[in-house]
């Protein structure tokens, strides 16, 4: 599986994501959240940020069933989703990923069937390859 390589920007993205935290970067200036993390504020251009916490819930923006072709690893899990996640406390950002059943479970644990834009999500961790990502869970009701 592929998975995120840090940089120094993003890095504590990924720290907070290993704690269980979902958190966004905003601007220490301005206030304004951004994602992906870069070092300035497309803003106001200050170099001073701090990390947000998220609710960790949203909805789907947009997903897509993939099909083969596909990578070995990805190609065994098929068919699977990936998504793009609307958070409820920051609209402007969107984060990519995967509906599953549980943090851990496979990414064809969910029927792509049952997603629909603007179903309502939480999100989960899990670790992957030494790495802890965030997946999403769909919320009842």
């Amino acid at each position: 599986m592929l998975t995120p390589v840090a940089d120094e920007d993003g890095a504590p993205f990924w720290e907070y994501a290993a704690r269980g935290e979902l958190r966004v970067q905003a601007c220490a200036g301005c206030g304004e959240l951004r994602f992906p993390p870069r070092p300035c504020c497309p803003h106001c251009q200050s170099f001073d940020s701090a990390w947000r916490p998220m609710s960790g819930r949203g909805r789907i923006w947009s997903f897509v069933v993939p099909h083969p072709p596909l990578l070995p690893d990805y190609a065994a899990q098929a068919p699977y989703n990936a998504v793009l996640v609307e958070l409820a406390d920051a609209p402007r950002i969107r984060l990519a990923g995967n509906v599953v059943s549980s943090p851990g479970a496979p990414l064809n644990s969910v029927d792509p069937a049952r997603l629909r834009i603007g179903a309502a999500v939480r999100v989960a961790f899990a670790e992957i390859d030494g790495v802890t990502v965030p997946r999403w869970l769909l919320e009842r009701g």
